[in-house]
């Protein structure tokens, strides 16, 4: 049975050692000592505006967390949807009372304007 695993440790061999050449040879090949110019602070090829410690907007937060909660929504919704004729009734109602409390949550969020950029 050992001789199955014998494959497995064969590439997991070539992989890792693959991998400690390129390391190596990145290192010894790669330029040492960088001037000025390539260790400098840019922003999307300019010298930085501002320094990089500003505060940001609350709302930018707020609508990062939506975007994350509807995102985790849907990746709870495709294995719901796939194992939906295996789960029954129960699964459908478990489902439409998780959808409802983000929907009165995506609701008060839009009442209380945190998706006004203005």
């Amino acid at each position: 049975m050992l001789e199955n695993y014998i494959p497995i440790l064969v590439f997991l061999t070539i992989s890792t050692g693959l991998g400690a050449v390129l390391l190596i040879l990145g290192w010894i090949l790669g330029p040492q000592a960088p001037d000025a110019e390539k260790n400098s602070p840019y922003e999307c090829g300019f010298e930085a505006f501002e320094d990089s410690r500003m505060k940001f907007d609350v709302r930018y937060y707020l609508v990062a967390i939506l975007f994350i909660i509807f995102d985790l929504e849907i990746a709870f919704l495709f294995p719901w949807a796939v194992a939906l004729g295996d789960i029954g009734l129960f699964g459908f109602i478990a489902m439409m009372i998780f959808l409802a409390v983000l929907v009165v949550g995506f609701i008060y969020e839009w009442k209380k304007g945190a998706l006004e950029w203005e």
